[in-house]
């Protein structure tokens, strides 16, 4: 029986390079590789000879014989995404280029050309574009990197980011690990650029320095009322109960009966199950012991998620939608705000299974509380309240009718921006570091010796796995430079910090 890829995918794509049949798709080298909610393997084609299980860095991928009753949906979704497959379909052809050793295996390789003999890289950041780009350049042996991190953990989203009850993503840190054990490697832990060390100071003493520093705020929610008490942004929550240390006085107040929080995407879902999970379930995992002790507290018994948009442009994946469908969390849909949506009128195959999903759950009866709602179709007008918040008002998007949703916690998750670095270029319609294919820019003029990678190159989209292609690309460009001359050469030794 073939292998079936699970929720757990992050993108990684180590699994396509492992694959001697070239089933899993799409590829780094395919248009909608980096829009893709998840990869797929094509059960037609796939052998199962399980080198993708061993490639792949979150154990996403299993024998369809093998599959758990939560994740028995995959089987399907795999399935749907290569409707008229065949063995030997001509349109994903067996590229040799595409036959590599089993990821992440690689010879070390020594750079040509002009290259020094020593290269010095500063990576900023320690998050997975900075990890996935130090991986690529320890691949060459005269590479040396020295990463900087502000915080006194590594590993920046993959840590801090991810819900503590998805622990199979969390393992992605296991990767992380092993790269960080390359003697050429350091990281320099509660080491902030701009405060421990200048900016400057790494590129005087570096080849190169590569900025991988992130999306670290969020899209500001601009509605009357968004400065009340009660009202917070979903990523300050996520911080919380990851145990953050940015966010560790950001406890939300769960001393009210309903939550609302504005925005659909997975971060959305991502809280509003942890407000409703039952606190013995998050024991075993890594929550903040403080934030586990506020849960047990909690007097929420509804969050409603709420999206402006119908639920064809619902934000959040569908492997997202299927764990909170299928998993131990309670949710329901309104049956009423589905009406005028079919699966069957839908050619995308990925959104179509999320309405024929959503319509399945709205026939479910209401379930037990604490339980989420998933709303859709209502655009916000002004948070209410004096002091504090006490519900939201909405207006059903395209018409005047109005609907205020009671509420003593409102969360704000319609996304992430990127901040302005000190001394570098700064995109302020994207939220992005001026780049060309993660060349830093002034204008026109590419800055020596300077790059980035990451959410501050690309802007938040994409998941963990995306980071790889995305730093594989900037790593490029510099190694490209340095074999060409074009690197400045550093003058003295690195800085003690």
């Amino acid at each position: 029986m073939p292998h079936v890829i699970t929720q757990a995918c992050c993108g990684d794509a180590s699994c396509v390079y492992a694959c001697p049949v070239n089933c899993i798709h799409p590829t780094p080298d395919e248009p909608d590789f980096g829009i893709a909610e998840m990869l797929y393997i094509d059960p037609a084609t796939c052998v199962d000879c399980g080198a993708c299980v061993s490639a792949c860095p979150v154990g996403a991928i299993t024998p369809g014989h093998r599959l758990s009753e939560t994740a028995a949906r995959f089987a399907d979704v795999n399935a749907g995404h290569y409707p008229d497959s065949a063995p030997g379909d001509a349109r994903f052809p067996v590229r040799q280029e595409w036959r590599l050793p089993m990821a992440p295996i690689s010879k070390p390789k020594r750079l040509r050309g002009a290259a020094p003999d020593e290269l010095r890289i500063a990576i900023v950041g320690s998050g997975p574009s900075a990890m996935y780009a130090a991986d690529e350049l320890l691949k060459h042996t005269q590479v040396t990197v020295t990463v900087f991190e502000r915080l006194s953990e590594p590993f920046g989203l993959a840590r801090f980011g991810v819900a503590p009850d998805h622990e199979s993503t969390r393992t992605v840190t296991n990767l992380f690990d092993e790269i960080a054990r390359d003697p050429n490697l350091e990281i320099r832990l509660n080491t902030e650029v701009g405060r421990d060390i200048s900016l400057d100071e790494l590129r005087r003493t570096h080849h190169a320095v590569l900025w991988a520093g992130g999306a670290p705020t969020d899209r500001p929610l601009q509605l009357p009322g968004v400065d009340l008490d009660g009202v917070q942004s979903a990523t300050s929550v996520v911080g919380w109960y990851n145990g953050h240390p940015d966010f560790r006085y950001s406890a939300p107040d769960l001393d009210t009966e309903r939550a609302v929080v504005i925005g659909n995407g997975n971060v959305a879902l991502d809280v509003a199950r942890i407000f409703t999970a039952d606190p013995d379930r998050l024991a075993p995992t890594t929550i903040d012991r403080t934030a586990l002790a506020a849960l047990r507290g909690s007097a929420i018994r509804e969050v409603v998620v709420v999206a402006r948009r119908g639920p064809e442009h619902a934000a959040f994946t569908l492997p997202e939608l299927i764990g909170l469908a299928d998993g131990p969390a309670r949710v329901w849909v309104d049956p009423a705000e589905l009406v005028d949506v079919d699966a069957s009128d839908v050619a995308d195959t990925t959104i179509a299974a999320k309405i024929a999903l959503l319509a399945e759950i709205s026939q479910r009866p209401k379930p037990d509380e604490p339980f989420i709602r998933l709303s859709f179709g209502y655009t916000p007008q002004e948070i209410c309240g004096d002091a504090r918040a006490t519900g939201v008002r909405f207006v059903r998007t395209g018409t005047d009718e109005e609907l205020v949703i009671p509420a003593g916690l409102v969360l704000s998750a319609i996304g992430y921006r990127g901040r302005p670095v000190p001394g570098l270029p700064f995109d302020e319609a994207t939220g992005t570091v001026a780049n060309v294919a993660g060349r830093i820019v002034d204008g026109a003029e590419p800055l020596a010796g300077l790059y980035v990678t990451g959410w501050i190159k690309r802007g938040p989209s994409g998941f963990i796995g995306t980071n790889k292609t995305d730093s594989g690309e900037t790593v490029r460009k510099l190694l490209a430079d340095a074999e060409a001359g074009a690197l400045p050469r550093p003058g003295g030794a690195p800085v003690a910090v």
